[in-house]
């Protein structure tokens, strides 16, 4: 029985703990990096205003609060990494689940978002 349940706590929390495949959460210096390498499509997911408060790099800009903000994504080119960011990482998280279930085999989310980058 005891090995029972060391087994069941093993499969748990190793399932729980385990982020969705194809999607990395980074913090910003991890994110800073990524973005630096060769065919990283840059996406911003806020709203147009708050595109106005700044930018980080020099980003794709896709409205996640658009009607058509699958359609747009799904233009972009599957085959290269993309990392998302928006304002404090909850918008971003969910359009990094969406990409990830389109088929986006490498999706980077930058953890706390713009506001989290500029503390760095």
């Amino acid at each position: 029985m005891r090995c029972l349940i060391l087994i069941f706590s093993c499969i748990f929390f190793s399932c729980a703990q385990t982020p969705k495949e194809g999607v990395s959460l980074l913090d910003p210096i991890q994110f800073e990096e990524k973005i630096k390498e060769k065919n990283v499509q840059l996406v911003d997911v806020r709203t147009p205003n708050e595109w106005g408060n700044g930018v980080i790099g020099v980003p794709m800009k896709i409205n996640f609060l658009e009607n058509n903000f699958k359609e747009k994504v799904e233009k972009l080119d599957k085959t290269k990494p993309i990392a998302i960011y928006c304002k404090s990482g909850g918008r971003s998280g969910q359009a990094a689940k969406l990409l990830s279930e389109l088929g986006f085999k490498e999706v980077y989310d930058l953890k706390g978002g713009i506001l989290n980058w500029n503390k760095k």
